[in-house]
């Protein structure tokens, strides 16, 4: 088939390298003309394991293109898929300007059947109000159809997970649609789940809010822990070993973060505000993890003493997450931009990405960064980070310190260097 979609970021383009890996002839449009020029020399704008030879690959052999003339190609591809940005407004509400702006685009280019694929993450309802703003612009309703079909990727293994999903879920009240989306995916084994719009809008909501739930529960718990010297590295296997639990998202830390699980979050509490629905257990998850940050604050100071200009900390790890550069909410640049505010001096290191923060002198390599401070913080579970050379940190260290933020470093080895290893809920 011929699709055109619409967002040139992290959605847009894995989904449209891996469609066109799946034998369809996909063009990727942006407005950034900038992005598109790069993307057509071969050069990927994020960091992703694996796009690069996918979409590389896809354009040598003609089925992958990279256009700015969005309008064009609307009009030239009978399946338009919209994937841009869906972020967070001051109110938590996520902002639709970017959605909206490409609809106005779609109703201007309209000019015979097509099925419009919303692939953004956007609020319970957007689909029927994207209908009426294309019937508002006098757009036939026998020239589209609208269909929800939100995307469950993990960034890191976005490629695999495209490829082995859990399951895909396309929301549209007519079959026909349905059936066609549902064969954009052929050659890839999951479920099919076909439902109605608002309810594919609500699964990827209530998917993101559930994992921000689990991540919650397990950090609360963590806490608990610490209150009776239990190891939760120990406890949380054994909760995730019940079949309703499964373990995944149980990784006890310093809170989650990234592009989706806050803005999902936030935006899920504010459409359910719209409609006079308060939802209690979500405003408890997101305190939790704004409060995470505190607790390790907390832990560092109770072992280095007051956190001041007299201290020097290390911090590895800037993305939110590893085997990503995306430093959306992280919680990693949250816990520096903390330090900092309390005159710490800061020193650190990431594999990917050194972002301008006030206080923080960014350093060549990890060792670099550890070298004569109090205290080194590991905030990113990067696989450099967790197999690191001890021994050389403890050299590198003028303290012995280290203050594990994701809770995956080895005791015994850092013990065995002459370090302490410091965690929430480890013994």
């Amino acid at each position: 088939m011929n699709i055109c979609i619409v967002g040139a970021g992290y959605v847009g383009l894995t989904t449209a390298a891996v469609l066109a890996e799946l034998g369809h002839t996909v063009e990727c449009v942006d407005r950034d003309e900038g992005r598109i020029d790069r993307l057509n020399v071969g050069i990927i704008p994020i960091y992703e394991p694996g796009l690069d030879a996918l979409t590389q690959r896809n354009r040598r052999d003609g089925r992958l293109f990279f256009s700015a003339d969005v309008s064009a190609s609307m009009k030239k591809n009978d399946i338009v898929m919209i994937a841009v940005g869906t972020p967070s407004g001051e109110d938590g509400a996520a902002d639709l300007v970017y959605v909206r702006s490409v609809l106005l685009t779609l109703a201007n280019a309209m000019d015979r059947y097509k099925i419009v694929i919303m692939k953004s993450t956007v609020p319970p309802g957007t689909g029927a109000w994207a209908k009426r703003f294309l019937l508002e612009r006098g757009v036939p309703s026998e020239w589209f159809d609208i269909v929800s079909n939100p995307e469950f990727l993990r960034e890191g293994t976005a490629i695999y997970d495209t490829f082995h999903p859990d399951r895909i879920v396309i929301g549209s009240p007519s079959r026909a649609a349905a059936e066609t989306v549902r064969s954009l995916y052929g050659g890839i084994e999951a479920e099919v789940l076909l439902t109605g719009i608002a309810e594919a809008e609500l699964i990827k909501y209530g998917s993101n809010a559930f994992l921000a739930t689990k991540l919650s529960f397990i950090n609360e718990l963590a806490r608990v822990c610490d209150a009776f010297g239990a190891d939760i590295t120990k406890v949380a296997p054994g909760i995730g070993m019940d079949s309703r639990i499964g373990g995944k998202f149980l990784q006890a830390g310093i809170g989650y973060g990234g592009s989706c699980l806050p803005k999902d979050v936030s935006a899920l509490i504010a459409a359910s505000a719209s409609r006079d629905q308060e939802l209690t257990l979500l405003r408890a998850v997101e305190r939790v993890n704004r409060t995470q940050l505190d607790v390790y604050a907390s832990k560092l100071a109770s072992v280095i003493g007051d956190i001041d200009s007299s201290k020097h900390v290390a911090v590895w790890g800037a993305t939110f997450k590893e085997n990503t550069d995306d430093i959306r909410h992280s919680q990693a640049i949250a816990l520096m931009e903390r330090l900092a505010a309390m005159s710490c001096k800061i020193t650190a290191y990431d594999p990917l990405v050194s972002p301008a923060i006030e206080g923080v002198e960014w350093k060549d390599d990890a060792i670099g960064a550890a070298m004569g401070a109090d205290a080194l913080i590991v905030a990113t579970g990067w696989g450099e980070f967790v197999e690191a050379d001890w021994h050389a940190v403890k050299q590198a260290l003028k303290g012995n310190v280290v203050l594990d933020g994701r809770n995956v470093l080895d005791q015994t080895k850092l013990a065995g260097a002459g370090l302490r290893h410091v965690g929430v809920g480890r013994p």
